[in-house]
């Protein structure tokens, strides 16, 4: 389909690209039909009027609106400077984009990093006692059964006190008295 006014009103003719999109969908055809300025038409222009369209790279040492090159990710230095190049918007140029996002990146992997280390060493920690926590618990442990003994010996201790004197415990005095 030829691109003419009817499909693109208000627009003049000259400097314009049709992109035509064709697809089915419940078996009827939709057919969508979009006007683009070429990038190269916004050269010598503003950076909003170029970055308008997103598929534009603005070139700000020689004012130039250049296609971007979408096989690369980063623009190449023959095309534009990284220091100089804008795309999306004009008042960030590719360079601080990248210092940025590595900055960024940088600190989220370092936290993430912080955080697993931090979650390991808690796992570690709540899965085996450590060698002081081991050596405490030994201690209290001999400490009690040497009390248990202390106190079985002072016990016998007493009770042989009590019969040498005859102030052994008997049974309850109080017990009920049966009459037969």
């Amino acid at each position: 389909m030829p691109c003419s006014r009817a499909a693109c009103p208000g627009s003049p003719q000259d400097g314009l690209s049709c992109q035509i999109s064709v697809g089915l969908r419940d078996i009827s055809k939709i057919i969508h039909v979009s006007c683009v300025r070429a990038c190269s038409q916004n050269t010598n222009r503003t950076c909003e009027e170029c970055l308008r369209n997103v598929s534009c790279l603005w070139c700000h040492t020689n004012k130039a609106c250049l296609d971007y090159p979408v096989s690369r990710i980063l623009p190449p230095s023959s095309l534009c400077k990284l220091s100089s190049a804008r795309w999306g918007v004009c008042w960030v140029n590719f360079e601080a984009l990248i210092i940025t996002l590595s900055v960024v990146g940088g600190a989220v992997l370092l936290a993430v990093a912080v955080c697993c280390c931090c979650c390991c060493c808690r796992r570690k920690k709540s899965r085996k006692p450590d060698k002081s926590e081991e050596k405490a618990a030994r201690e209290r442990e001999e400490r009690r059964i040497r009390q248990e003994e202390r106190r079985a010996e002072m016990k016998s201790r007493h009770d042989e006190i009590r019969k040498k004197y005859g102030l052994f415990k008997e049974e309850n005095p109080y017990a009920r008295f049966e009459n037969n």
